[in-house]
């Protein structure tokens, strides 16, 4: 979401074509990808996301002290085609211009078919096919993984708490947990149904439930409220956005093409953060502060950290 390593393993973007537009790609080389604690350390998801990458100045001499490989034979590995010497900040202005597109990229005059991404349930493609346990501690939280970053986990984990990742459609009401937390990813929030009805049971039953992104819209879905697809989406990482609480503002990461509409809330909800370049709804709470979401990550790694003290409030809560 802010380098390269991690927009590339972002889950949100899976099956997409990437346009980069910012120069010097390739120029730090890629991360060691060793496994620490059941997740690659400097990645934000096991491999590759993307189905190819398309940047303008790609730099074949990287440097950097943790670089293992270079960006094209880390590609070259992971079988992500990319092509470099494009005008990205035009395609960009173009696809801004026109809203997103289907795309392909064509070698040797090879035709290949158009792959429609939004027809599919991407969730499920990303989310895990088993439960899966990290960390230690007093206190247990159910990880709905609907294509969830690793740094989600590696926050929660860092405040001794166990995480349980389960599955998008995993039934919740034979587990014993103190807490859910809704994890970002792609696509469009509705196709979620089994989802978006295992947190209308834990939101009726009182349980703690953070959602961040795609789990943002996916609790306004189950709480009641309503989302739509916007037609840019915001895709940057100097976002900034305003706490409607007490006023301040805070730069945050963010990656999404739905937005929660405003007004579609019950009674009993609010929006907690505001866009401050458009106005558009960034999080949610509920009037007994036991459920709340977020547009943006705060999760983001390697940065801005502006509202890691998200995760400090949800445990508490805990």
């Amino acid at each position: 979401m802010v380098g390269y390593p991690e927009s590339l393993t972002d889950p949100s973007y899976y099956g997409q074509i990437l346009v980069l537009t910012y120069p010097l790609i390739g120029n730090y080389g890629m991360p060691p990808t060793e496994m620490n604690t059941g997740l690659r350390q400097y990645y934000e998801a096991p491999s590759a996301q993307i189905s190819a990458l398309i940047v303008d100045d790609y730099s074949r001499a990287y440097s950097h002290w943790n670089a293992r490989s270079g960006l094209a034979q880390w590609l070259y590995n992971q079988r992500v085609p990319a092509v470099s010497g494009i005008d990205t900040r035009a395609l960009t202005k173009r696809l801004r211009e026109k809203g997103t597109m289907l795309g392909k990229i064509i070698i040797d005059n090879r035709d290949v078919t158009f792959y429609d991404p939004n027809r599919d349930n991407l969730v499920a493609k990303v989310s895990v096919d088993k439960p899966l346990v990290y960390g230690g501690g007093t206190k247990r939280v159910a990880l709905l993984d609907c294509g969830c970053k690793h740094n989600i986990i590696r926050e929660i984990v860092q405040r001794e708490v166990q995480i349980v990742r389960l599955p998008w459609n995993y039934p919740l009401e034979d587990e014993s947990f103190d807490g859910l937390l809704i994890s970002s990813g792609p696509g469009d929030p509705k196709l979620c149904a089994p989802t978006i009805h295992e947190v209308q049971k834990a939101l009726n039953r009182g349980m703690p439930t953070f959602g961040i992104c795609l789990g943002h819209q996916i609790m306004a879905l189950a709480a009641g409220g309503d989302t739509e697809k916007m037609k840019y989406g915001h895709r940057s990482q100097n976002q900034p956005v305003k706490d409607t609480g007490n006023q301040r503002a805070f730069v945050t990461t963010q990656n999404h093409g739905f937005v929660v509409k405003q007004d579609t809330l019950p009674a009993d909800w609010k929006f907690s953060f505001i866009n401050l370049n458009d106005g558009s709804s960034e999080g949610l709470i509920h009037k007994s502060g036991r459920f709340f979401s977020t547009q943006f990550h705060p999760e983001a790694a390697p940065g801005p950290t502006d509202t890691t003290f998200l995760f400090d409030r949800f445990v508490e809560m805990l």
